[in-house]
């Protein structure tokens, strides 16, 4: 029915270049590259650097002290930690072992799910997307959009937020999948004419609404955890990808500061050369060897 887009993984709006470099001056440095506007680099060379990392990003992300430019800093440092972590299974135990208790769970969960939709995908595109890559709404609309949904449709708002997430990285990207899905919750035309309500698939609210009577009406509404598998089965008809919405929904409704994190998250594309960042301002009509972006454009 919906179909996930090739990404493995989304940063902050710009900001003044003084107020970030103060915010820099009394910043951990492991979050200073993203708060800076640079790539974020993974603390890769062994796996207690990237454990350092990912605690200090997620901790940064829970911390309800943590002024929002830090979040979302923390958020798109602990990104490109998880994509490094993807690529190195055999660290996962030394990894774990040094985070500490509190965000172990998140860690293991994070790493799970981008593993399961890393799984989904058999074969590494040779070009990138024609996509265009912009800024998602805000995160309190969004929020307020997923509660929406969640009290009209009684379908958790960490789930819908969770569908987005994987989908178009909470609306970052604006394109057709492969299958031609469309819009920020990727819906086929004719599954949006039965269940979109008569609204606008691009628009924001419109597709989080469609998404939500959609999951109804495929059993999430029962409330069971049956029912909710069943329904994101039918979303997107992979085991993986159910376990992977179901991973990082968990860590948004035990902890809403994850929703902040998430909502940081930039677009990475898996390509047979690699795994490239398409930032946001990235436009193209058609598809484009990755080759000749890489030419133009660092990874």
């Amino acid at each position: 029915m919906l179909v996930t887009t090739t990404l493995v993984g989304c940063g902050a709006a710009g900001q003044s270049s003084t107020h970030m470099l103060e915010l820099a001056r009394s910043a951990d440095p492991i979050l200073v590259p993203a708060l800076t506007g640079k790539h974020p680099r993974a603390a890769a060379e062994d796996p207690r650097a990237l454990a350092r990392q990912l605690t200090v990003a997620e901790t940064a992300v829970r911390d309800r002290s943590t002024l929002p430019e830090l979040v979302a800093a923390a958020g798109a440092t602990a990104q490109v930690a998880y994509l490094a972590l993807l690529d190195r299974p055999d660290w996962d135990a030394a990894v774990l072992a040094d985070v500490p208790a509190q965000v172990r769970d998140v860690v293991r969960r994070n790493t799970a799910a981008g593993r399961e939709l890393r799984a989904m995908t058999t074969r590494s595109p040779t070009t990138v997307p024609a996509w265009r890559i912009v800024e998602p709404l805000p995160a309190p609309q969004l929020r307020a959009y997923y509660a929406e949904a969640q009290r009209r449709f009684r379908v958790p708002w960490s789930v819908l937020a969770a569908v987005h997430l994987v989908e178009t990285r909470m609306g970052r990207i604006v394109g057709l999948s492969t299958a031609n899905a469309q819009g920020p919750m990727q819906f086929l035309p004719d599954t949006w004419t039965r269940y979109g309500m008569g609204g606008d698939v691009w628009n924001t609210r419109d597709a989080i609404l469609g998404a939500a009577n959609y999951l109804a009406a495929q059993g999430a509404v029962d409330g069971t955890d049956a029912g909710l598998d069943k329904a994101l089965y039918s979303y997107n008809n992979d085991s993986r990808y159910v376990q992977a919405v179901r991973h990082y929904a968990a860590l948004m409704q035990v902890d809403e500061r994850a929703f902040q994190g998430f909502h940081a998250w930039q677009v990475y594309y898996r390509t047979n050369l690699g795994t490239v960042l398409l930032p946001t301002g990235y436009a193209s009509s058609q598809t484009m060897p990755v080759q000749q972006w890489l030419a133009t454009r660092p990874r």
